[in-house]
């Protein structure tokens, strides 16, 4: 079987990861001691991936090609 570099878990594209796997990792094991899911780094991924898209939008309504940190609301944090 031939292993495709671009492909990690599940067959999603490595691209498809927004963030970074070790230190999320690494972060709730030095905080808690607890491990953590492939399923957890999906969900964060697609959280920023949110995130971002929101911080597009907002530019793009506000006739900008830059986002900026106003654009990035976290209501919930």
């Amino acid at each position: 079987m031939e292993i495709d570099p671009e492909r990690g878990n599940g067959g999603k594209n490595m691209a498809d990861v927004l963030v970074v796997t070790s230190k999320v990792k690494k972060y709730i094991k030095e905080k808690a001691t607890f491990n953590t899911s492939a399923e957890t780094i999906e969900v964060l991924s697609k959280a920023v991936e949110a995130l971002c898209q929101r911080g597009i939008e907002s530019a793009k309504n506000d006739g900008r090609k830059t986002v900026m940190a106003r654009d990035i609301n976290i209501d919930h944090l």
